[in-house]
């Protein structure tokens, strides 16, 4: 009962966060993290009223097989987004700008970080640096795909901004099995090429296998339902079952093989938009039925956000470092992939603002980089520093960015006055 109770209270909470914060005209996600916030440990949490709140991190972990779910169907999202007749568009400039990105965010923070390590070698190990340089790459397509949702966005950066983020995952898995790998080497004295080189690369090919696999079976299934409701349930059901094979993980020998959730179930997405001639309307049902699920998945992430990072000065202060350097390295490498590829000057210009919330994979990183005894705790805490402010301004920046591109319309005096003569229907007694 005290967890379904969280769940309600947590969910209650996060939609009346965002009538707290709609003068202020910020994206709903921030509204759930700030609803997360307060229902956390650190606030309601802290009164260890029973059902009221998450008393400590260990209530939250509780509600992880929910975010899964939830990251599950926002990963199969952005994969119906990777039609064939918009990858021929874009599918090149994605690429390139999607590495390019990745690759300089790494760069900016390995060297920024190194610097800083000169001047405080007790705190910030080299170790320590190259692992945080690889966290840099992950962006988060959770609170990107939120904002173009809730303000429908459309336009040529929104078009590239969803692909650019699905193939952060990829770049991201790569970038940080090498630079981690090198960083256990300093640590431990021994290379393993299995897990530097093999194992990442292994781990993309089978998770996009199974996600087009598991695409192909759901696309052949729905032709045995003439309902819209059944071939809906069928859908969350392949969904939900998809997450749940791409948790599992085998050894073969001294080879570990596991999948990405995130990148089976992109292309579970994939296959199904491609294959499927009723994809579009699927999915449009889908995305009433998953509003509830997105935002509880929100509000639990700001519930599992560790304020007790703020305690240590020094934190704080490598955080802004890497704050600072991987902001400045999405930028401009979002900016100059765009430029190589000869794309549009407001592409150009806006996209790199874009790419900054980071959560989930950050943390899936994080929980690798805790194989190492003394520069796990560190890298864990600078992480959780950088998703808290990512995430809290992230989604705001995203929609200020959309705006000015010109992707984001405001509602029209029409819509306006529709709205306002129905509220005040609502009032009457």
């Amino acid at each position: 009962m005290e967890t379904l109770l969280s769940v309600a209270i947590a969910l209650i909470v996060g939609l009346m966060m965002t009538r707290v914060i709609k003068p202020l005209r910020l994206p709903a996600v921030t509204a759930y993290l700030l609803a997360g916030i307060l229902v956390g440990p650190y606030c309601l949490g802290a009164l260890q009223i029973p059902g009221v709140g998450f008393s400590s991190y260990e209530n939250v972990e509780k509600m992880g097989i929910i975010s899964d779910v939830a990251l599950g169907f926002i990963a199969f999202a952005i994969g119906n987004e990777f039609r064939l007749s918009q990858l021929k568009q874009t599918g090149k400039q994605a690429t390139v700008v999607g590495i390019v990105q990745a690759l300089c965010a790494t760069i900016l923070v390995d060297v920024a970080l190194l610097l800083l390590h000169g001047i405080m070698k007790e705190k910030l190990s080299i170790p320590t640096a190259i692992t945080l340089g690889a966290i840099a790459t992950a962006t988060a397509p959770a609170a990107t795909l939120m904002v173009v949702r809730q303000y429908k966005a459309k336009g040529k950066l929104t078009d590239i901004l969803l692909p650019i983020v699905a193939l952060d995952d990829a770049v991201g898995l790569v970038v940080f099995a090498v630079s981690f790998g090198i960083a256990k080497a300093m640590v431990y004295g021994a290379f393993d090429m299995v897990s530097i080189v093999v194992e990442p690369v292994l781990e993309i090919v089978l998770s996009l296998a199974l996600g087009a696999v598991m695409g192909y079976l759901l696309s052949q299934m729905e032709k045995l339902f003439n309902s819209n409701s059944n071939r809906l349930s069928l859908t969350i059901g392949f969904v939900v079952l998809t997450v749940a094979l791409s948790m599992t993980s085998f050894q073969v020998g001294a080879l570990h093989v596991g999948f990405s959730s995130l990148l089976v179930c992109m292309m579970l997405g994939t296959m199904f938009c491609n294959v499927c001639p009723l994809s579009g309307d699927l999915m449009e049902k889908a995305d009433k039925w998953t509003a509830p699920l997105y935002a509880l998945f929100f509000v639990i992430s700001g519930a599992e956000l560790e304020l007790g990072a703020f305690q240590d000065i020094a934190i704080v202060g490598i955080g802004l470092v890497y704050i600072i350097a991987r902001s400045a390295g999405k930028y401009f490498g979002a900016y100059g992939g765009i430029a190589l590829t000869h794309g549009d000057p407001k592409v150009k210009k806006y996209l790199g603002i874009t790419l900054l919330p980071q959560a989930g994979v950050a943390l899936g990183m994080c929980v690798t980089a805790s194989q190492l005894p003394n520069e796990g705790p560190i890298i864990r805490n600078i992480t959780l520093l950088a998703i808290l402010i990512y995430e809290l301004v992230g989604p705001l920046l995203t929609k200020k960015a959309l705006t000015a591109a010109g992707e984001i319309q405001p509602m029209s005096i029409e819509v306006a006055n529709r709205r306002a003569i129905k509220l005040s229907n609502v009032k009457k007694p």
